[in-house]
């Protein structure tokens, strides 16, 4: 799966400061065709009607959670390829656990810098 700036991506998190850190991150690194969604049921509602790239998901959500919407993504045969990127602020090592059970591609902590996005995209993606 080769990386592709032009890719729209999907960005989930109930807080609005957090969606506009994480959009000008993916602006800062190249990517421009950016949607967003405030929770897990309104991302999933986003991804059946349009093909993302990528997901960006925060763990700690209303009333669907960031590791919900994942088993619904990795359950859905028309969305289960989806690359998905875990965001939340604890590492703790069962969420880790939690999340790769679930078929999460890679895991962010917070705070996290542009670098830190593209290096965790790129593992994504194999490049």
């Amino acid at each position: 799966m080769a990386l592709d700036h032009a890719m729209p991506v999907l960005i989930v998190d109930d807080y609005k400061t957090m969606l506009r850190i994480i959009r000008n991150l993916l602006k800062q690194i190249g990517f421009e065709d950016v949607d967003e969604a405030a929770d897990g049921s309104e991302a999933l509602g986003k991804m059946r009607d349009r093909r993302y790239g990528l997901v960006i998901s925060d763990w700690n959500m209303e009333p669907m959670t960031g590791i919900e919407l994942l088993r619904e993504v990795r359950a859905d045969e028309k969305l289960n390829r989806t690359p998905f990127i875990m965001v939340t602020a604890e590492s703790k090592t069962e969420n880790v656990i939690a999340a790769k059970k679930a078929g999460v591609n890679n895991y962010i902590v917070k705070p996290f810098n542009a670098d830190t996005l593209k290096a965790k995209i790129n593992a994504v993606f194999g490049e």
